[in-house]
């Protein structure tokens, strides 16, 4: 199998959560600060982004796009957190990328797929629909008209980006009915990241839904193939929300 060039964790926006929101059944009352993240991944026959983070309007005027939940979320976020801007740091313009993949539509991992119109927007099965129906309050905040304007892949199964195993889009339902993961392979290491599938590292050990997820039990069989998948590929496994995840994996995956 061939390999990625590089992972960038890029710099994140920040909300604050009840660590019992976190992971279903949690006695832990006390709040957290947690990353909202996006990833770029730089490989030979294109760039992918995993997530878009917030809407960069939001920078601007949070309550104008995000409502009241921007304060009780004491949101964190500044011009230089927006995605695109990041893109362009990079050395890239936004038209060099060429995937978005979106482990699902929430307003804090869509917010700025808009931005990347030329770019295919990689969704699971199912996720379009649930997004559209209005029955989940998360996606709200979320304008999926303008996500859904470019080119929209939904897959039914897993997805291998470029064809050589380098960049895989994992089903991984039950956050989401399309909720999806990505396998990273790179050089020197190997990385599944988990989107919403797993919003702590506790429910990684424990197999334990998130309290808002869509169906429970397929969470449960996610969280069990997400374990599956870096046994086999010897992946480490990022999780997406976890400031611990995040302040132990990002500082070797910054330019």
């Amino acid at each position: 199998m061939s390999t990625a060039l590089r992972l960038t964790a890029l710099d994140a926006p920040t909300l604050v959560v009840r660590r019992s929101s976190l992971v279903l059944g949690s006695a832990d009352g006390g709040e957290i600060r947690i990353p909202a993240p996006a990833f770029l991944i730089e490989h030979r026959d294109g760039l992918v982004l995993f997530d878009s983070g917030l809407a960069p309007e939001a920078v601007v005027d949070p309550r104008g796009e995000y409502g009241e939940r921007a304060e009780r979320l004491q949101l964190h976020f500044t011009a230089d957190q927006q995605v695109d801007r990041q893109v362009l740091a990079a050395g890239y313009r936004l038209s060099d990328v060429t995937h978005v993949v979106l482990s699902h539509l929430h307003f804090d991992h869509a917010g700025c797929a808009h931005v990347f119109p030329s770019a295919q927007m990689v969704l699971g099965d199912g996720e379009l629909a649930h997004a559209r129906s209005g029955a989940d309050k998360y996606t709200r905040s979320v304008d999926v008209s303008r996500v859904a304007a470019g080119t929209v892949v939904e897959l039914v199964a897993d997805g291998d980006l470029f064809g050589d195993g380098s960049v895989v889009a994992l089903r991984t339902p039950g956050h989401t009915p399309g909720h999806l993961s990505v396998l990273v392979r790179l050089p020197d290491r190997v990385y599944v990241l988990t989107g919403d599938a797993l919003h702590a590292r506790e429910a990684l050990a424990s197999e334990t839904p998130f309290p808002g997820d869509h169906d429970p039990a397929e969470t449960i069989r996610s969280i069990r193939r997400i374990k599956a998948v870096a046994d086999e590929h010897r992946a480490d496994i990022w999780i997406n929300h976890d400031p611990a995840d995040w302040d132990r994996l990002r500082p070797s995956h910054l330019p």
